[in-house]
């Protein structure tokens, strides 16, 4: 479970912001609240509000880009294979842009909770080189790197020190990936690589606009959806729950045939079942409808729930850009009930919303809701509504709408020419 993320001196972040899951000592719905270990409890949900381009989507697209920088210069393995470890690594950093005094230097961090242990790394980096590089183990160092030099904890330098050359671009962390014999590979690193596998999901495109929704049928389905009939009929459950007219899914195995190449394939084909009903409301029959006959709202919905239902099983965190985008307020607000449920003991939502119906006190302690503003120089700043001091029984939307806790948009009507305006 994730415990804190913090970013710096990315896309309009300029200064430190940090997402801290961590619960304040509010006794407001204490069950939106988990035990992750004994001595740390955390935040199920966290939802961020702000401005169009006040940085929300950057927050979430730093932590983007903390995973795929660290997975694309992991190296599988292969016997017998010699591999450049000084490949140039391509993942593209944009460091912020609008400050006279320019630093090509981002950094991030985070901490999380894998098996009973805290765990954090870090790094600061340019696009072509590593400058610090840091891990942890239940607070104890495990290596710290500053450029190419590297230092151990005492509990971790005899099975890291014979690993000490590492080529300026490469993360420290994919060198041990690397050549860590499997013993001291599933001490030190198993934890850490799983949690980013299987528990961190992170969401940062818009789904199904007009191009992709045509290929709905091919991106967006569980494994589990189609090969474990309980877990589809949990899916079924939330589609009839919703009330979109889809009584349940059906799966058959299809022959496919390329268009392209002519050739042909089996596969597993999804499609959604609506009944047909006679004048008297009678049902008479049934209709099959493929996937990208239902709505772009429908399609979202069935991609998350997907998600949610296996993390909710398993543990993780789901975190998501404009969550409430093409979705009914009532579904937004049952996927956080979801999360916020006395039962999940295991999973975690973060996400940006426009949304204020949620916005109240009845939905969220005020150390679960998080504003990102930006001034008037372009940097993006992260605080929550606990940092501002707000009455537990303040009408949050409507205050938020007011301006008492920024993060909106302002808008100066004078600077506007006279008939730029019509009614």
């Amino acid at each position: 479970m994730l415990l804190m993320f913090k970013v710096k001196n990315y896309t309009s972040f300029k200064n430190e912001a940090i997402l801290d899951l961590r619960p304040t000592s509010y006794v407001q719905h204490p069950s939106h609240i988990v035990t992750a270990t004994d001595k740390i409890k955390l935040l199920k949900t966290a939802a961020l509000y702000g401005a169009n381009a006040s940085g929300k989507s950057n927050l979430i697209s730093a932590m983007f880009f903390f995973e795929q920088y660290i997975f694309s210069q992991f190296i599988t393995k292969k016997e017998n294979e010699d591999v450049d470890l000084s490949e140039q690594i391509k993942i593209k950093l944009e460091p912020f842009m609008l400050s006279k005094d320019e630093n090509n230097a981002s950094e991030f961090d985070i901490i999380f909770i894998k098996n009973g242990q805290q765990i954090q790394y870090g790094f600061e980096c340019t696009s072509s080189e590593v400058i610090n590089e840091w891990y942890y183990i239940d607070e104890k160092k495990v290596f710290e790197r500053t450029g190419t030099h590297v230092t151990y904890g005492a509990k971790y330098q005899k099975a890291l020190s014979a690993y000490e050359k590492i080529p300026v671009e490469r993360l420290y962390l994919s060198v041990l990936e690397y050549f860590l014999e499997d013993e001291t590979k599933k001490e030190i690193l198993t934890d850490f690589i799983d949690f980013f596998v299987n528990e961190y999901n992170v969401f940062t495109e818009i789904f199904f606009e007009s191009t992709v929704k045509k290929l709905a049928g091919s991106i967006m389905l569980s494994k589990n959806l189609v090969s474990d009939k309980k877990y589809r009929k949990k899916v079924e459950s939330y589609l009839r729950l919703i009330d979109v007219g889809i009584d349940r899914l059906d799966v058959q195995t299809e022959v496919i045939s390329n268009t392209r190449t002519g050739k042909e394939k089996k596969e597993k084909v999804v499609r959604t079942v609506h009944g047909i009903y006679d004048n008297d409301g009678n049902r008479v029959g049934e209709k099959f409808f493929d996937l990208q006959q239902e709505s772009t709202g429908t399609l979202r919905f069935l991609s998350y729930i997907q998600n949610i239902i296996e993390l909710i099983e398993r543990g993780g965190v789901f975190i998501v850009d404009e969550m409430s985008a093409r979705l009914h307020p009532i579904l937004t607000k049952l996927i956080v009930d979801i999360f916020q449920d006395s039962n999940n003991t295991k999973a975690q939502l973060i996400f940006t919303t426009h949304d204020i119906s949620l916005l109240n006190y009845n939905q969220f302690r005020r150390d679960e809701v998080a504003f990102i503003d930006k001034n008037e120089r372009g940097e993006s700043s992260l605080y929550s509504l606990s940092d501002l001091k707000v009455r537990e029984d303040a009408t949050f939307n409507k205050d938020y709408l007011q301006g008492k806790y920024g993060a909106i948009p302002i808008f100066n009507y004078s600077e506007l020419k006279g008939g730029e305006i019509r009614g």
